[in-house]
């Protein structure tokens, strides 16, 4: 277990690069793999849980090539069409990727005389799996579960009908899982309820060829369609993005701009908290087609306490855990419920947020969907337990810059499934 050292910062400024974001490389590697045809993807995220994605297509048969053209890196996708993709001769390792877990559950419960063995680490191991193997199976997949909810798990593809699905839960991942296994279907596929999660899936399906019609209330997938390969410019991830504008609105006479950030609405409730919170945001698209993409300018300003509602959570879930360290700095109350989401990700997010606060001698009251902080409160440097989650080991390194005292953040190595390069990028802001 990796231990890394983090001191209060006097400076925060810098224009960092922002490394690709997560959820949009899993899509354009497995929807590359599907397609006919080459896909180029450039700004691809080289992290754990993107590399495990890429290691499960590969050792179902899709050639995944990176190179470097003109000192720009980009990745070389040859695809074996929507049914191609081969029984694996081993498991796949999923690591710690939910969404590769649950995505390619989607897309190989379609495919018929499929067989496959999946797995993860020891926290993917601890997450609920049958939200996802519910609707597949109503539609012809076949799984199994360990205890009947978690992996590791075995499935076996069949030919799938159409089914209309309501939503209960607002998961991008589960309603990805349906509407790749609605285009292999007989028929076609409406799902409702719960569907206003980040809308990649539905962008980036158009981007390469596949028919998705989708408005406020519901998403309606025509089955046998096909994937054409197509080019992919990896906007930057707002989630990561997240953790320097969190800092920016910290340290005193912060200054920060970020370029080619994703500025898709369904992304960006962590800026919009911001903007309520008193921090002054400026927005500039550059880029519109398959994902909005820009940069953001932050001016910070004097925090106050705000009310987040079950609404807003989609938007800015991932971003929680540093919504609530901001929390603390913010003169009023901060409110957060809807968010019981956070209790089955990596690790029970709510639990840790507050565990590692009330180290750092804060006051946070939790509920079984949420927290309520009242500040602003002083902190002090402390041990952090990361519980090996990649977003709460950068949320509390950016916690630490304000601590009266220096903090050792336990489990660090974690922040490599999402952003590999995060404490040398933090040095470099605040040197």
């Amino acid at each position: 277990m990796a231990i890394r050292v983090v001191k209060p910062a006097k400076k925060f400024a810098g224009s960092p690069i922002i490394p690709g974001d997560k959820s949009v490389s899993h899509r354009g590697l497995i929807f590359g793999a599907l397609s006919t045809g080459t896909t180029v993807i450039t700004n691809l995220l080289n992290s754990g849980d993107v590399n495990s994605t890429a290691s499960c297509l590969r050792q179902m048969g899709a050639t995944i090539e990176n190179k470097t053209e003109n000192g720009t890196r980009k990745t070389f996708v040859t695809g074996l069409g929507s049914r191609g993709l081969q029984s694996p001769q081993q498991i796949l390792d999923c690591g710690n990727s939910g969404t590769t877990m649950r995505l390619l559950m989607g897309v190989l419960c379609g495919i018929p005389g499929f067989k496959a063995q999946m797995t993860g680490d020891s926290s993917l191991v601890k997450r609920p799996m049958k939200r996802v193997a519910e609707p597949l199976r109503q539609m012809g997949g076949e799984f199994a579960l360990m205890g009947g909810d978690f992996a590791p798990l075995t499935l076996s593809g069949h030919r799938l009908k159409a089914i209309e699905y309501e939503l209960k839960i607002a998961s991008a991942q589960i309603k990805t899982a349906i509407v790749m296994a609605a285009l292999q279907a007989e028929g076609t596929t409406r799902i409702f309820g719960e569907i206003h999660s980040r809308d990649h899936t539905e962008r980036l399906l158009k981007h390469f060829g596949v028919e998705v019609q989708s408005n406020a209330h519901e998403i309606k997938v025509p089955g046998g369609q096909k994937f054409i390969a197509n080019k992919l410019n990896v906007p930057s991830d707002p989630s990561t993005a997240a953790f320097w504008l969190a800092g920016a609105c910290l340290v005193s006479g912060s200054k920060l701009e970020l370029h080619n950030v994703s500025l898709n609405q369904t992304r960006i409730g962590f800026v919009r908290a911001l903007e309520k919170m008193g921090a002054q945001i400026e927005l500039i698209k550059t880029e519109e087609n398959p994902e909005p993409m820009g940069t953001i300018r932050i001016t910070p300003g004097p925090l106050r306490g705000i009310i987040l509602s079950e609404s807003e959570i989609p938007s800015l879930i991932d971003e929680l855990p540093m919504l609530a360290v901001l929390a603390t700095q913010a003169t009023g109350v901060t409110e957060v419920t809807g968010a019981e989401e956070l209790r089955v990700k990596e690790t029970d997010r709510i639990e840790a947020v507050a565990t590692n606060l009330r180290a750092m001698g804060a006051i946070i009251e939790t509920r079984p969907d949420g927290f309520r902080i009242v500040g602003p409160q002083k902190l002090r440097g402390a041990v952090i337990n990361s519980y090996h989650d990649h977003r709460i080991a950068m949320a509390f390194s950016i916690a630490t810059l304000i601590a009266s005292g220096e903090s050792t953040i336990e489990g660090s190595e974690c922040v490599g499934i999402s952003y590999p390069e995060f404490f040398e990028t933090l040095d470099e802001l605040t040197k």
